[in-house]
């Protein structure tokens, strides 16, 4: 699954990188600045 989150504050990143994923599902962040949402 994609999801593209708009503008995420810290607590928001924080909770992702919290998540409990099961053994083979990986997470990836990339931070693009405000150009890039359109």
């Amino acid at each position: 699954r994609l999801l593209d989150i708009f503008e995420p504050t810290p607590q928001t990143v924080d909770a992702l990188m919290k998540l409990d994923l099961p053994a083979g599902v990986d997470v990836e962040i990339k931070a693009f600045g405000k150009e890039h949402a359109k």
